[in-house]
């Protein structure tokens, strides 16, 4: 007996990769398409969810199907239900490739992070995928452009609330690979120095023997990081009550839900008009008397041509 499919409900990821320079988000091209139709090509990874599955089951399927990986991090952020979202000749797409007959679909929108290594590259172009650099998108398939904006909004600010920055590098890393992660993320420029009196004061990185190889540059050294230390430092922040909601290698932590922009310092997208995720300019929300151990890293982090 097969399994009956969802006919009005589905799932949408924000897959994010970095290779050391630009941010990327991974884009297939639908089945089905045909150039002379109005319908844009390139897609988000999704599918409607299975009749007996859960909405993370589905998503955690569609990015194994996607990249090869069952362990990814994986947040749900939004659920898209605006009764327009998909008509026309989205909605007919819809119903012939999923081989369904529904007159309206709401999507939950979540975003993952990955190690965008060559084995990862490998599999995902095998695939027929592509990595695409987000500031670069114009267009997509449905409302797909603004599920991208949602999750790059939203993970702008948990790069400044929790160590997701870690799941999209290597292992071992340089001080300079995580500042030109932050940069690219936030679309903002960064003090070298302050950067890196910052992050390392934080205890949170452990340094290696390792340096870089082959480089024109003076080589520079190896770290991780440390995962126990801010297990710590995150468990005296939870005795004083002021951290919020985040996932951490795969443990899901729960901690005070008053709204964090109440506490935190957030970097959250100002736009005018209609968002895109091209947008690079950011507004900064001061806080005041928060414990939070990442957020702590940044307190007095000076930013190129502006102040906190």
């Amino acid at each position: 007996m097969s399994i009956q499919t969802n006919q009005s409900l589905s799932v949408d990821c924000a897959v994010f990769g970095f290779n050391g320079t630009t941010l990327k988000v991974l884009l297939i091209e639908r089945r089905y398409y045909k150039p002379d139709t109005h319908l844009d090509p390139l897609k988000l990874p999704g599918a409607m969810i299975l009749e007996n599955e859960t909405l993370p089951e589905a998503a955690y399927r569609v990015l194994e199907e996607a990249t090869g990986l069952k362990n990814v991090y994986l947040k749900q952020m939004e659920i898209f239900s605006d009764p327009k979202r998909v008509s026309g000749e989205e909605l007919e797409w819809i119903n012939r490739y999923h081989g369904i007959h529904s007159e309206r679909v709401v999507t939950v929108g979540y975003y993952a992070l990955v190690k965008l290594d060559s084995r990862m590259v490998a599999y995902t172009t095998a695939k027929g995928a592509q990595w695409v650099d987000v500031d670069s998108i114009q267009r997509l398939a449905m409302d797909h452009k603004q599920i991208l904006t949602s999750a790059l909004s939203v993970l702008c600010r948990e790069m400044l609330q929790s160590p997701v920055a870690f799941e999209l590098l290597p292992r071992k890393f340089t001080i300079r690979a995580l500042q030109n992660l932050y940069i690219a993320v936030l679309g903002i420029e960064i003090d070298n120095r302050n950067f890196r009196k910052k992050i390392l004061s934080s205890g949170f990185l452990t340094p290696t023997a390792e340096k870089e190889q082959g480089v024109a540059h003076k080589p520079a050294r190896y770290y991780m990081f440390n995962r126990n230390a801010y297990r710590k430092a995150e468990q005296h922040a939870g005795n004083q009550q002021h951290f919020n909601v985040w996932r951490c290698g795969g443990e899901q932590r729960t901690g005070n839900k008053q709204d964090c922009a109440d506490h935190q310092t957030l970097f959250t997208p100002q736009f005018e008009g209609e968002p895109t995720a091209a947008d690079s300019t950011y507004r900064r929300t001061k806080h005041h008397g928060t414990h939070h151990p990442f957020l702590s890293v940044w307190g007095n982090l000076e930013l190129v041509g502006d102040e906190w």
